[in-house]
């Protein structure tokens, strides 16, 4: 990958608003050079899509966040592919990982309630052709989601007490 693609990729990664002009400024390219990259690199699909960061504890909608560890026997000819297909086309599936270690894939799902997700898990993902066991674990706070703080570290105000 050329020295440009890396540098485009490693700005927008970290702020995807910023602008195609404000990109050729910073790397002192032609915005037209920017505009074209960026266009070939969604083509070749090594720009998969834009995405905010939401920290929903903020707002009234409650939702719930569950990491699954699934353990899954691989399809001949195809190896874990086809079940992880089968998996990440679930409208709740938010992210989906093939891991090493104890378990062969790590799913991340939202619900609107942990009863919402158990019937996800119970109804959808573990009558799965393929999966033969699962391991759900319900995230209880965000503190960092994909390099971004979602809390502010607040300074401890209290005066010291000392004896």
């Amino acid at each position: 990958m050329s020295d440009i693609r890396t540098k485009i990729l490693k700005l927008i990664q970290n702020s995807s608003k910023m602008s195609t002009k404000d990109i050729a400024i910073v790397l002192g390219l032609d915005e037209s050079l920017v505009i074209h990259t960026i266009n070939d690199m969604e083509q070749e699909h090594i720009i998969c899509g834009y995405h905010t960061i939401i920290n929903w504890d903020k707002t009234e909608d409650e939702r719930v966040t569950a990491l699954i560890e699934v353990k899954v026997t691989p399809q001949r000819g195809e190896g874990f592919d086809r079940v992880a297909e089968r998996i990440y086309n679930y409208e709740e599936v938010t992210s989906l990982y093939l891991m090493s270690g104890g378990f062969d894939m790590t799913v991340f799902i939202e619900g609107k309630t942990m009863k919402e997700v158990a019937q996800f898990v119970s109804s959808k993902l573990a009558p799965l052709e393929g999966v033969v066991s699962t391991s759900t674990h319900f995230v209880l706070k965000k503190y960092k989601e994909a390099g971004t703080k979602l809390e502010r570290h607040k300074k401890d105000e209290r005066l010291v007490v000392t004896a």
